[in-house]
């Protein structure tokens, strides 16, 4: 697979790739030279482990993640929804 480098040195990431990898955007990445390679890391993203509750104001029951996960937008939502197979 290849890409190319634009104009203003930018490099875009195969959407094949990003999906495997699970890099979205704005997710930073390390860059790196290792001998004539360059080398992008992608950083860990944080695991959060889910457990399925009733909601104690609306009754329904949903998913909750912990207290120090992510509070997610209406449009994060419907990103992960349209890349659900």
């Amino acid at each position: 697979m290849q890409t190319r480098v634009s104009t203003k040195g930018q490099v875009v990431l195969p959407a094949a790739i990003r999906h495997k990898l699970g890099i979205s955007a704005g997710d930073p990445l390390d860059i790196s030279v290792e001998q004539d390679r360059i080398v992008l890391t992608a950083t860990p993203k944080p695991r959060y482990e889910a457990r399925i509750i009733e909601d104690p104001i609306t009754g329904f029951t949903c998913i909750d993640l912990g207290p120090d996960a992510p509070i997610l937008t209406s449009e994060m939502v419907r990103k992960i929804l349209a890349d659900f197979p």
